[in-house]
């Protein structure tokens, strides 16, 4: 079997990559520029990620797709919101998580990604685009959800000659799941970044950061790149 991954070096795509990995052959990384804050570092830490695992990687830069999106993910106009702990600790979806996943929010972003990446599938005779859809980010973003790749499967079996699919290996797993199922796969999570923002450090306070935060805490493990990055002591 043969797969294209689609990789932003973030937690979810670095552990559905390496988990994939132990079942199909990763033919090639795609890794997507939009003008997102946190391109470079994306670019940067995926790049490692590919030299270290020996996978082939292409960076696709969608210039379009920036000038059209006018959310904080992008937009430098906005602020990107910034939570606490308690905001992400619950099991569903509050008004504060829906706020955030509304101004980061690109349009029609992994509807693109997939099918961008499914093209380069069906061109490399590839079976499979891994993804890293997960349940947690469902409450708030619907393209991450197993109705999303249900559907995404149903339009593929048409535009797609050998039918590609959709790989999402976490897609019933929350970040705490997550973590756990990347560990033991030894994924490279030291080389992981979550953070919207793309300064030297994550800034610790964007959804996303809460969101791996407060996955490490409740499992009591320290978060790898931090340590690598000495923001905390290893224990």
């Amino acid at each position: 079997m043969g797969a294209i991954s689609l990789l932003s070096s973030g937690l979810d795509s670095v552990a559905a990559l390496t988990i994939a990995r132990e079942k199909t052959d990763i033919k090639l990384a795609i890794i997507f520029d939009y003008g997102q804050r946190s391109a470079k570092k994306e670019i940067e830490y995926s790049k490692k990620i590919c030299d270290d695992f020996g996978i082939n990687y292409e960076i696709i830069r969608l210039d379009w797709l920036e000038k059209i999106t006018n959310t904080s993910l992008v937009s430098r106009k906005q602020d990107v919101p910034e939570l606490t702990l308690d905001d992400v600790s619950g099991k569903t979806a509050t008004e504060k998580t829906e706020k955030s996943a509304k101004s980061v929010w690109v349009p029609n972003r992994n509807g693109i990604f997939l099918n961008i990446a499914a093209g380069f599938a069906e061109s490399f005779e590839c079976e499979y685009v891994v993804v890293g859809f997960n349940s947690e980010e469902a409450q708030t973003f619907p393209d991450n959800s197993p109705e999303f790749v249900d559907s995404m499967n149903t339009c593929l079996s048409y535009s797609t000659r050998n039918g590609v699919k959709i790989l999402a290996p976490l897609v019933d797993y929350d970040k705490m799941d997550i973590i756990e199922q990347a560990l033991k796969s030894e994924a490279p999570l030291e080389w992981s970044w979550s953070c919207y923002h793309g300064g030297e450090l994550p800034c610790g306070v964007c959804e996303s950061c809460m969101r791996r935060k407060h996955a490490f805490d409740e499992l009591g493990i320290d978060d790898p790149l931090l340590v690598r990055l000495g923001m905390v002591d290893e224990d």
